[in-house]
């Protein structure tokens, strides 16, 4: 038995879900969201929790993965997915041009506009340097983490660029005189 597929979801108050064919429809205080159901499980509700079953163990690959598009799909209709980036580096900066696109300087010899897509939203704080990107699809939230992130990403010699704030860098050593 896969042990996260096991795993009750709970679902809050204001959550509704609607299973069509292999999708599922999570609905909830912040908007819609779908999740793919693979073949062979079936959602059931008990006492305000959503149950992933499969029919049988021919089908538990997918057993833990169904139930954790799921979850996430509740989890971001009711609280949202976000994501933190940090800016290093002298002149190094972003900045929001309507509310659509976010225009980043990096140090090349044009700045790059980042169109956003629906349903994705940026904050960037006043000193530019730090994004926090938030949205009700998991996926998307971290898709656009991580095109920001390889826009430029972190130097290993000199630790510039765009990072995750909870990234941890090596920071290599240089080259060294020989003689």
């Amino acid at each position: 038995m896969s042990r996260i597929g096991k795993k009750p979801i709970a679902l809050p108050k204001g959550v509704k879900y609607t299973v069509e064919g292999n999708t599922v429809l999570v609905e909830g205080p912040k908007g819609k969201v779908s999740a793919l159901i693979a073949e062979g499980i079936t959602l059931e509700t008990q006492d305000n929790e959503l149950h992933v079953v499969r029919s049988s163990d021919k089908y538990a690959a997918n057993h833990g993965l169904t139930r954790a598009l799921v979850f996430n799909a509740v989890e971001g209709v009711t609280n949202g997915w976000k994501k933190d980036l940090d800016i290093v580096g002298i002149g190094y900066r972003a900045e929001l041009k309507g509310k659509g696109t976010v225009v980043f300087t990096l140090g090349y010899s044009h700045p790059i506009e980042f169109p956003l897509p629906t349903g994705i939203e940026v904050a960037i704080d006043p000193k530019q340097t730090h994004l926090t990107i938030t949205g009700i699809d998991r996926q998307k939230v971290g898709q656009v983490a991580a095109d920001m992130r390889s826009l430029r990403k972190p130097d290993p010699y000199k630790n510039k660029g765009v990072r995750y704030t909870d990234e941890k860098l090596k920071k290599k050593a240089g080259k060294t005189g020989s003689k």
